[in-house]
């Protein structure tokens, strides 16, 4: 039943990919993101959905051009260099093969959110792409959220399987980066009911449904017994009462919420998050520390690093202080390093500083003018977003997950239409301008 119902639904977004490039964009982000058919045992688990996504996205942009338009931007640019690099760090890579592929996955994820930035542009299509986005991940998080509550946190909370979140620590932090831009769906209620997904649902209700998925994604998070998520959440709340407008509201359900939620953990998880102060005797910290070390002395040996495939008894016996414990990174900062070398990592650190920076210009692109006041709340949960992936993915192998490259999209196209429409209001100003200069000096003629 399961399998039909994705089917169907595929099937007919992909009908009405075909006459707009956002719905397929749309598409890709929700097949993509929430993997729909890997929740189903039947015909769809090993369809290719979102290869026939991609398809879609591309004819659909050849046949529509009008609907697509490149947006130049620091992080674009700077996203292509990095892809670029990356092409020149697989042909030197020490596996070739396995570097191919993986660099082809990369390129597909990435490559695409480049597309996807092509093709949204409108104040409803950001809003629309925000809350697939959001809400694809928060899926999992409100089945978690409620798992945890149900087993009182005994058990731990998996992600959707055979995709990058399926591990409880990747499936933690991707909770982390979305519950800011749930929190900005509730800000946007009534504009998100307009929107042809959810156009069904009462403004009052839907409000009261994501504030309730918001504290189900946080006992999800805690639910994955993840030392690192629990860093990276703590990173997020502080950040997002920070930013937030109602310090007071947020504050009084943070400190209620977090204590009450911590307390109704098991023991089992209390003495897992104690772990965190005595990492040097936990083994697989220090699985993880040999692993940076390998990556500091891959970069230091190898201008271009060693490929992505650094997880190899061949790359640790070459490299790593321990060569009989082979990890992954475990940090989407040592990852890159170790794959990509210093130049690499310098490109992938430049261009989330410059995502960050783009949600900074939203923020003050909307001060004084409540008319963008949408555009300020979005810059600020995107940086709360950016915080909590910045913090979580340090201790995980995220790097090329496509979901934070998204809000370097929403950012990108948000500015984009800031600066459009500024831009034809400063136009209309100064044509009223001249209209009333040129009619004073007519009359002063007559």
């Amino acid at each position: 039943m399961r399998d039909l119902l994705v089917t169907l639904l595929f099937c007919y977004g992909a009908v009405k990919a075909f006459k707009s490039p956002y719905v397929a964009a749309l598409l890709w982000a929700w097949i993509g993101l929430m993997n729909p058919h890997r929740l189903g045992w039947g015909f769809a688990f090993s369809l290719p959905f979102a290869m026939i996504a991609v398809g879609l996205l591309v004819v659909s942009m050849m046949a529509h051009p009008r609907q697509v338009r490149w947006p130049s931007s620091g992080p674009f640019s700077v996203l292509v260099l990095f892809l670029v690099w990356m092409g020149l760090t697989t042909l030197a890579a020490i596996h070739f093969d396995e570097s191919l592929t993986s660099y082809v996955n990369v390129l597909k994820v990435l490559g695409v959110a480049l597309l996807i930035g092509c093709v949204v542009q409108t104040r409803e299509q950001i809003l629309g792409f925000v809350a697939v986005v959001a809400l694809s991940v928060a899926f999992f998080g409100i089945k978690g959220g409620f798992f945890t509550l149900m087993t009182g946190g005994s058990f731990r909370v998996w992600g959707p399987p055979g995709s990058v979140i399926a591990d409880n620590n990747e499936l933690a932090v991707a909770l982390i980066v979305t519950i800011p831009l749930l929190y900005y769906l509730t800000l946007r209620v009534e504009e998100l009911v307009k929107l042809p997904f959810l156009n069904r649902l009462n403004p009052k209700w839907l409000k009261r449904g994501l504030m309730l998925s918001i504290a189900l994604c946080a006992a999800s998070v805690l639910g994955s017994h993840s030392r690192g998520a629990l860093l990276a959440i703590s990173a997020m709340a502080a950040v997002l009462w920070w930013r937030s407008k109602s310090k007071l509201t947020i504050g009084i359900a943070l400190l209620m919420l977090a204590p009450a939620l911590i307390m109704f953990m098991p023991a089992e998880w209390t003495e897992r998050m104690g772990t965190i102060k005595t990492y040097d005797a936990d083994a697989s910290a220090m699985g993880r520390l040999n692993a940076w070390t390998m990556a500091f002395n891959i970069a230091n040996s190898r201008i271009l690093g060693a490929g992505f495939a650094t997880d190899s008894g061949l790359v640790y016996r070459m490299y790593a202080p321990n060569p009989n414990e082979v990890l992954v990174a475990h940090s989407i900062y040592f990852q890159v390093l170790g794959q990509h070398g210093y130049i690499g990592l310098a490109l992938f650190l430049t261009f989330w500083i410059l995502t960050y920076r783009t949600a900074g210009r939203l923020i003050a692109h909307s001060r004084g003018r409540p008319e963008l006041a949408w555009v300020g709340d979005l810059g600020s949960m995107v940086k709360v977003s950016l915080v909590g992936f910045a913090v979580g993915g340090a201790f995980l192998n995220l790097a090329f997950w496509d979901m934070p490259f998204y809000l370097m999209v929403i950012v990108v196209v948000t500015e984009k239409w800031v600066k459009a429409a500024l831009g034809e209001g400063q136009a209309v100003a100064s044509a009223n301008a001249g209209g009333l200069k040129g009619s004073g000096r007519l009359e002063a003629s007559q």
